[in-house]
């Protein structure tokens, strides 16, 4: 498998973080979002992913799995151990929820396309771009952490899809400064997450394109 990833793409990391979960090696392929205007903008990667987003996840017989949500539910449904969804079915959509939360209602309001047509199109300052991130991060995760347990990770003893998705969007709410003193759990379980392997693995600073 190829991993087409940026090392500091909250979706690539998500990723990133299920195949070390699961043991799974993949050739990373590295895709600079800002250089020379944008590596995922070519026409050779636009031919693997039309929509010009990383991370793109390549099969051994060729075929492109685009979207970090679709490329999470092929890995879990290909290679189920260790699960990152519960057996129990309320469990399991609690899980979901959360992903959801941060991948539909957080993530892609702080994305890169957002951001630079808030910055060119509309005019808008730094002050201004930084209120918008905090606005919809606070808002997303305070209900993340009315949300999860009290366990060492969000439901639980052992990562979840949920954790999958939580752990890149801390890693984003720092880089925009974004205080998190308001969530204990969720700090809880970043710190949980920082001495795992796996999340260690995936972390951005440790990609061979980080900068």
């Amino acid at each position: 498998m190829k991993l087409y990833t940026y090392w500091r793409s909250t979706s690539s990391y998500r990723v990133r973080i299920a195949l070390a979960l699961k043991n799974l090696d993949a050739e990373h392929v590295p895709i600079h979002l800002v250089r020379n205007g944008g590596e995922q903008h070519a026409e050779a990667y636009r031919a693997i992913n039309p929509q010009e987003r990383v991370p793109t996840l390549e099969l051994d017989d060729g075929a492109a799995l685009t979207q970090s949500s679709a490329i999470l539910e092929y890995l879990e449904e290909t290679y189920p151990t260790p699960p990152l969804l519960p057996a129990d079915l309320t469990q399991r959509a609690k899980v979901r929820a959360v992903a959801a939360i941060i991948g539909s209602d957080i993530q892609p309001l702080h994305n890169l396309s957002p951001l630079t047509y808030l910055r060119r199109t509309l005019g808008q300052a730094e002050p201004e771009v930084s209120a918008w991130i905090a606005t919809w991060v606070g808002s997303g995760l305070k209900a993340v952490e009315a949300l999860i347990g009290d366990g060492p990770y969000c439901f639980g003893d052992a990562p979840s899809l949920a954790d999958v998705y939580l752990i890149p969007q801390l890693y984003a709410a720092r880089r925009f400064d974004v205080p998190l003193d308001d969530y204990p759990r969720i700090r809880r379980v970043e710190a949980e997450a920082e001495g795992h392997p796996a999340f260690v693995k995936a972390h951005p600073a440790n990609q061979s394109d980080a900068e």
